[in-house]
This record gives C-alpha cells, structure tokens and sequence, in this order.
C-alpha cells in the first residue's frame, strides 16, 4: 500500500523551493495521491530551454519500494522519450530504483536526461536515429517541439478559456478541464475530447 504520509511530505518538500528547483509536484485530482503531474523546466543550454514540461506520475501500490511510473504529457522530441506516448527510458524508473529515492529526485534525473540523451539506449529508436546521423536537425526539431507544445503555459488562463470555448466546448467544462491539469491547455483539450 502507498504511504501516503510520505507522498504528503514529499509534495511539501518539492513545492516549497519551486523558485529554486523549477521541480513542482501537484495531485491530478482534489484528493488522490496515486495520481499526480509533475512540471520540469527544460535545462539551460538545451534545445528545451524555455520550456515546461509536465510530466504524469501514477504511483504502485508498493510506493516506495516499487518506482513511481512517470511519462512525458508534453510532448518532447527526445531518444530516451517516446514521441507517441511519452514514456522514459531511465533506469532509476525501472530497476535501479530505491525507497531512498524520491518523486523530486525522480523528477530531478529526468531533468538531467534532457540534458544528455543516451542514444545508444533508445526509447524512441527515429529520434535515437536522427541525434546520431543529423544531430542539426535533431536540435532543430527539439527546439521546434518545445516552442509548439511546451511553450503554450505562457498564455493567460483568459485566452487559453476564451481559444478552448471557440472551439466548441462549454466555459465551466473548460475551467475545469484546465484546472484538473495545472493550466495545460493540450491536457486540458484532450481531456475534452476524451470526455
């Protein structure tokens, strides 16, 4: 079973040096704390630079002793990250796991993955391809990435309400769709037409 008083203390530690870290854990819904989004920035020097990235986090049953399983729901351009599903290649997510680790330091080392891919060791073989035979263009489509899907939290809540209502759907659903995902409004749109 989950200890939820641990995952209670590590949501207190990793939110309170947000300013500092650029680490921030939140719950998915009001009350569960099997389910949460993470928020990384991309590494400085990097072709995600400028970007927030969320990652979704559910936690197994035998948190801490089993690793949390996180994925990228932005989308990212990366060897070690699944372009279609988001889903990380990082051996601290899987067998080198440890209770001392924690959802921060989890979230830490896949903030350092973006800043030194391991392309012989692909979970996204084409990019894997790509950053070894035309790393320019790696690079480029990266940055391209970033600007397109890690970059849309710049807008305000009021234009990303007033864009998802123009698209059809109703202003309180689309509150709260927002809501539900800390303010991204690609989460916010595919849980919208998911519901």
């Amino acid at each position: 079973m989950v200890d939820f008083a641990r995952v209670q203390k590590e949501l207190q530690d990793c939110n309170k040096d947000f300013e500092v870290s650029g680490i921030k854990v939140s719950p998915k819904g009001d009350t569960n704390l099997t389910h949460l989004f993470g928020t990384i920035h991309g590494p400085v020097g990097t072709p995600y630079e400028g970007g927030t990235f969320k990652i979704d986090i559910t936690l197994p049953d035998g948190y801490p002793f089993e690793p949390p399983k996180m994925r990228f729901a932005t989308k990212v351009w990366h060897p070690n990250i699944s372009s279609q599903s988001g889903a990380i290649c990082l051996d601290i997510l899987k067998d080198q796991w440890s209770p001392a680790l924690t959802l921060k330091t989890g979230l830490l080392s896949v903030q350092a993955l973006l800043s030194a891919p391991e392309p012989d060791d692909p979970q996204d073989a084409v990019v894997a391809q790509q950053y070894l035979k035309d790393y320019q263009t790696f690079v480029g489509t990266a940055r391209y990435w970033t600007e397109a899907f890690a970059k849309t939290l710049s807008l305000g809540v009021e234009e990303k309400v007033q864009k998802l209502v123009e698209m059809g759907f109703g202003e309180a659903l689309v509150r709260s769709a927002l809501e539900g995902v800390g303010g991204d409004e690609n989460m916010a749109l595919e849980k919208l037409c998911s519901s």
